[in-house]
This record gives C-alpha cells, structure tokens and sequence, in this order.
C-alpha cells in the first residue's frame, strides 16, 4: 500500500517514513499524510495527520552536523522526564534512531493546539493580556528551573559545575568552525567573555536553553502556556543563561528578522520591563537579585550569534531548513555583537 501524498516543502526520504510511522505510532491511526509545520531552522518540523489522529514530527537536517547540535534525541529524553512536573510539555511518541528508516533521528510527539506568539509585541492583545502572557511564561522559567533533576531521572543530563566557562569554550569553537568572515565586534566580545568574571555557579538546573515567547504554545482562550517547545539546546546548567536568554528579547530591534521589543513602547503595550521581568524571577525564586547581570546578557548573545551563524553555514552548504531567513541571520550576526559590546560598554 503507498503512502498518502506528501504536501509540499517535505523531503522525499521524510515522505516515504509515513508506512513506518503508521505502523509505530498508534496514535495516528495509520499512515500518516506529513505537512511542513512551523518556521524553525534547526530541525526540520512536520504535521502528522493519520486517519485516526495527528502528531508532529521533528527530524535532525541532512548533511554534516556540528557536535552536539540538532539533538532530537535529547528533546525526546527531557520532554519525557518532564512529563509529570509542572512544566507543560508536549506527550513523546517515538524516537526513531539513525536507519529506522531514515539516515538520521527523528522524535514523533504530540500535536499542541494553541497559539504561537510570533511577534513578542503580542499585537492584538490587551495590555492585560500582555502582562498576564509575561506573567506566564516567567512563573513556568521558575518551575523549570525548581525541577529536581535527579527525581525526573536527569541528574545526568549535563555536567556539573563551570557551566558558563565550558559553553564559552563550546559556542566559541561551534562559531570558529562556521565561520564565514572576520567581525570586529565579535572578536572583542569573545575576547571580554574571557577575561569577564564568571557568575558564582549555582546548583545543577535544567536549562531549556532557548526560552523565549515563540518557542511556547499559549491556550487560544487566554494566556496560559500549553506546553514548551524545542528543547533541542537543553541541559544541566546555570539557570541565569535561561534568563538572560530571554531577557535579550527586551533589547533586539523589533523592526528586524528578530522581531525584539526594541524600539517600541512597552509600557503603552502592558510589557513588563526587563528589570521588572528579572524581579518577578528572583521573587518566585526566593533570590535576592541576578549577581554580574552584563556578563548573563554577553555570553547569550555571543551564543545566540554562534548558533546563527551555524544555520547561515548550513544554507551556504545547501542544508539550511528555509534558505531565506538563514540569509537574513546570517546578516544579523554582527547585530548580535554590536548589541553585546554596547551592553558592555554601559555596565
């Protein structure tokens, strides 16, 4: 029996895994038609409609990988361990490994129905609503980073202690090996992270490493988060590089490829600031505030220019998920450096 058509944009050798996924996956109720589903560039992302229900399909990009990128592996293994903590992820189906029919990984997973928050400005919503969404989604930053990771099986998940230290040496390698051209302002920054006195390691966390509002399912009658997405990045480390992750969306350029909250009235909006944001942290953490703030901002938009520059790499090799917005990373990078040093230069 052949497999019900593809849509278009899907890979050939993704198409041909609807017959394994109809017999795998009993949720779907037999093979599934797959769809391309969402805007990411890491790893390729596809609807799953089976003639007794849906599901998504997240499979690693062809080509050579960078180490450590691209882990669906991983997501599944965390997804599943969060499972009955507060934090809403979606339900894990199925981990298919490199040659289950298919030269690399893919996870199948439950299909979340909800709202994506493209634009961080919310257009549309209320300013209560705004701060109700804010509100959300930093009380769920706190329970993720209270998860007892050796309860939910994850006490292994990353190593212990020197966490900001060990990924300066990561992203600054991962940037040296896609590495297109020389930027000034990138090398300073690598240069000050460095030297810059690190934040006091805190207890083993885990991180989701890229936290921030289009990453989240939102329930389309209000503002509660239905489940956290892409936790491809995820590990065991310092919670502040969630945080400042995050935070960075409060100072990239709104008229940009980013879609930042700069440049736009936030408090006519009902934003909290980045400070207020901050505060609401360290009140539902129980912490009295964020020590070296402006190394937290640093070290995430070095590593946000690295992974950038990573997807730019891939689209000049032929393998980038949407060649077009890995184009208009690739310019962005040196934004990313520029935003960093001015950080700096006003600590």
């Amino acid at each position: 029996m052949s497999a019900p058509a593809a849509g278009a944009g899907v890979p050939d050798d993704v198409a041909a895994l609807a017959p394994l996924l109809g017999e795998r996956v009993g949720e779907l109720g037999g093979m599934p038609r797959i769809l391309p589903l969402g805007q990411g560039q890491s790893n390729p992302t596809f609807r799953l409609e089976g003639p007794g229900g849906q599901a998504v399909l997240r499979v690693q990009p062809p080509g050579d990988l960078l180490k450590g990128a691209h882990a669906v592996d991983r997501e599944y293994r965390v997804m599943k361990a969060l499972a009955p903590t507060r934090v809403p992820v979606p339900r894990v189906m199925l981990l298919g490994e490199a040659g289950e029919g298919l030269d690399r990984k893919y996870v199948v997973m439950e299909l979340i129905e909800g709202v994506v928050h493209w634009d961080p400005a919310i257009p549309g919503a209320t300013r209560e609503q705004r701060a109700a969404i804010h509100e959300a989604m930093v009380t769920v930053l706190a329970d993720l980073h209270s998860v007892d990771v050796d309860a939910c099986g994850l006490g292994d998940y990353g190593r212990p202690g020197n966490y900001f230290a060990r990924q300066i040496a990561t992203w600054e390698r991962q940037y040296r090996q896609s590495e297109t051209a020389r930027i000034p302002d990138i090398e300073r920054l690598i240069g000050w992270l460095g030297e810059a006195r690190l934040p006091p390691d805190a207890a083993p966390a885990l991180v989701h490493g890229d936290f921030r509002i289009d990453n989240m399912v939102f329930a389309a009658s209000g503002e509660r988060v239905c489940a956290v997405l892409d936790w491809e990045l995820s590990t065991l480390g310092h919670p502040y590089a969630d945080l400042a992750y995050q935070c960075m969306q409060w100072r990239l350029p709104h008229d940009s490829t980013f879609k930042g909250l700069g440049g736009i009235d936030r408090a006519r909006l009902g934003i909290p600031s980045e400070e207020a944001y901050v505060a609401a942290y360290c009140r539902k953490r129980g912490l009295p505030g964020i020590e070296n703030w402006t190394f937290c901002l640093a070290f995430s938009f070095f590593r946000l220019a690295a992974i950038l520059q990573g997807v730019y790499k891939r689209h000049l090799d032929g393998n980038a998920a949407n060649a077009e917005t890995a184009r208009h990373y690739g310019r962005t990078v040196p934004v990313l450096a520029r935003l960093a040093c001015e950080a700096i230069e006003a600590s």
